[in-house]
């Protein structure tokens, strides 16, 4: 197994072209799949239903006479949860309930203030009028990102909350339906694919037009969002999913390999990462590695994915760990070490940090409260998990007074004129409280006192 994993040493001189490399993952967003999915929006766009109909029948094998028929009725909803295995009705609520607290403190709030020369100032937070929301469906049952997209919205306050998820050989998981009605969807869909996001971005006689489209899907569904995107709002673009922990002698090595087949099991561009100052460390992780991996159920997915993107990079301190990390902007960052949080202080790029040798990720990802939509390929260094604010917009709110517009408009028309937009400089001079009057070429003069 001596290939398994890429072991690099921050000392060698070749190293930043290595993790340049490591780091570039190939996603699969080719001109081939962009062209499928331009011609599926299009024909999404220009004949509705129809065509849902058509990809249902084609990609899912569902055939249905209208797309109401695909639609679950939200009664049948409650009762698969009410049904629901209690064990995974306990889980599922209780990962709703710690959810829904943490993002409670992210909800924005309106606010304004008044100046001293009669003008206020602020800014009005509202919720989107309606959302939708990507779940993958058949095998790939997830219902904890059901629970991770829709809980936000509701929370943020979006009047209608509007699900897809396909369902190849009309395959619907109870856990997911559970999931919806837990978290109080509106509607769901049995469709997916390029073609639901297009329903979503466009509308057709049934799926209304949502104003966000968020959730985790495939390669198609990916670009279908981001083709979409302008048309609706977006969260992200989501990556393969990626960890890196950082460790030392304090945690044991089966914990950091179990930790890194957690990742690697998602697919096999998913990356997995070890960045440890004791290269003791690093040996122990990879023996663990190699007798832990022949007992793991997806273990030629681990295996594919640990061998094309997973790492063990030795470094000589605590600071050059840092700089790795923060280079890398990872989606998920594991501190199993000692100091963990002073440490932690360090970062300024991840999506999100687990602290600590008891934090495992994968608790994150299912029921510790904050979201599991999370920034990856690097993008941490400019954006954050989904969350409340991703479901509300922020508007400006300017009230002048006269004085305050008479102050105002002084110095916006200087810089208006600066710009050489004199019809900006004339609407704020007419709100300049004094007496006017205008000349030969348009313009306003001055002419007597002030107005009192």
């Amino acid at each position: 197994m001596a290939t398994l994993l890429h072991e690099l040493n921050v000392a060698d001189s070749d190293f930043d072209a290595r993790l340049n490399e490591l780091l570039t993952r190939d996603g699969g967003y080719g001109s081939e799949v962009e062209t499928t999915v331009r011609e599926i929006i299009k024909k999404v766009r220009d004949h509705g239903d129809a065509a849902l109909l058509e990809y249902t029948r084609r990609f899912d094998h569902v055939d249905a006479a209208r797309v109401l028929d695909l639609e679950l009725p939200k009664q049948r909803s409650m009762a698969v949860l009410g049904g629901l295995d209690p064990v995974q009705k306990s889980a599922l609520e209780q990962a709703a309930r710690r959810i829904r607290r943490y993002h409670e403190r992210q909800r924005l709030e309106s606010w304004e203030y008044d100046e001293s020369d009669g003008n206020t100032l602020g800014q009005r937070v509202t919720p989107l009028d309606r959302v939708g929301i990507y779940v993958p469906g058949g095998q790939a049952a997830y219902p904890s990102s059901v629970l991770m997209n829709a809980i936000p919205a509701r929370v943020a306050g979006v009047a209608e909350v509007i699900m897809v998820v396909p369902t190849p050989n009309g395959e619907l998981n109870d856990l997911v339906v559970a999931a919806a009605a837990l978290s109080d969807v509106d509607r769901v869909f049995g469709i997916g694919g390029a073609q639901a996001v297009a329903a979503l971005a466009y509308g057709t006689d049934t799926v209304p037009a949502v104003d966000k489209v968020v959730g985790p899907g495939n390669i198609y569904v990916a670009t279908a969002k981001r083709l979409v995107y302008g048309q609706v709002g977006i969260d992200m673009i989501a990556g393969p999913s990626e960890v890196v922990v950082v460790c030392d002698d304090s945690v044991d090595p089966d914990w950091v390999a179990m930790d890194m087949f957690a990742q690697a099991e998602h697919d096999e561009l998913a990356q997995s990462i070890v960045i440890s100052t004791e290269a003791s460390m690093l040996t122990k992780v990879k023996a663990a590695i190699e007798r832990l991996l022949p007992t793991m159920e997806r273990e030629s997915v681990i295996r594919a994915a640990l061998t094309g993107q997973g790492a063990l990079i030795h470094v000589q301190t605590l600071a050059q760990a840092a700089d790795v990390v923060n280079r890398i902007a990872p989606e998920h960052l594991e501190l199993l070490m000692r100091e963990a949080r002073a440490f932690g202080d360090k970062i300024r790029h991840a999506g999100a940090i687990f602290v600590g040798r008891y934090s495992a990720e994968s608790l994150g990802d299912y029921c510790a409260g904050p979201n599991h939509v999370l920034p990856t390929s690097g993008t941490a260094r400019f954006s954050s998990p989904l969350g409340v604010y991703d479901f509300q917009k922020r508007t400006s709110i300017i009230e002048c007074s006269e004085q305050g517009a008479s102050e105002l408009a002084r110095t916006a028309s200087v810089l208006a004129r600066c710009e050489q937009l004199t019809a900006h400089a004339r609407s704020a001079d007419y709100r300049i409280k004094q007496d006017t009057f205008t000349d030969r070429r348009g313009e306003p003069g001055v002419r007597g006192k002030r107005q009192q």
